[in-house]
């Protein structure tokens, strides 16, 4: 078996609470009294979800979480994992790449031109980055050549 046991699970978990704290901040981007966070000099959730760089094009960055979120959570369920198809894995991998690079800006965002930090959006940064940690350590041994070949039944054989 090239994946550990834990990793599917793991990051289906992963997938749902980001999606869940997604939905959340999403919400709370619209109706930000129902945020519920820690409010201080270094936190401060409320300046961040209601800040400009909560903003992409108009799109709440709480909804490209959604986006995000989604698909991960369909891409990391166990029969994704044990999926033979290429591209499946590497979809997966790009679109946790993909997260990463956004939790980048984010951060920086969140540091150096907001200056406070909001706590669920860390939370979903670091939902992120444990999900990339995870399937980049697992990718490569499911994007190897012949990976799933030995499980396919060959076209040509005959079944009993």
């Amino acid at each position: 078996m090239p994946t550990l046991r834990w990793q599917p699970l793991t990051t289906l978990l992963l997938s749902v609470y980001g999606l869940g704290a997604s939905i959340y901040l999403t919400i709370t981007h619209f109706e930000p009294k129902a945020l519920a966070c820690v409010s201080n000099s270094q936190f401060n959730c409320e300046k961040v979800t209601q800040s400009p760089q909560s903003e992409i094009f108009g799109i709440p960055v709480a909804m490209l979480g959604l986006a995000f979120f989604v698909p991960m959570l369909v891409l990391c369920l166990p029969v994704a994992w044990r999926a033979t198809q290429r591209w499946v894995h590497l979809v997966r991998l790009a679109l946790s790449v993909t997260g990463v690079g956004m939790i980048i800006y984010l951060i920086s965002a969140e540091l150096f031109v907001i200056k406070a930090i909001c706590l669920w959006c860390s939370s979903v940064h670091i939902a992120t980055l444990a999900l990339f940690i995870i399937i980049a350590t697992a990718s490569p041994i499911m994007l190897a050549p012949g990976y799933g070949e030995a499980d396919a039944v060959p076209a040509d054989s005959e079944q009993s």
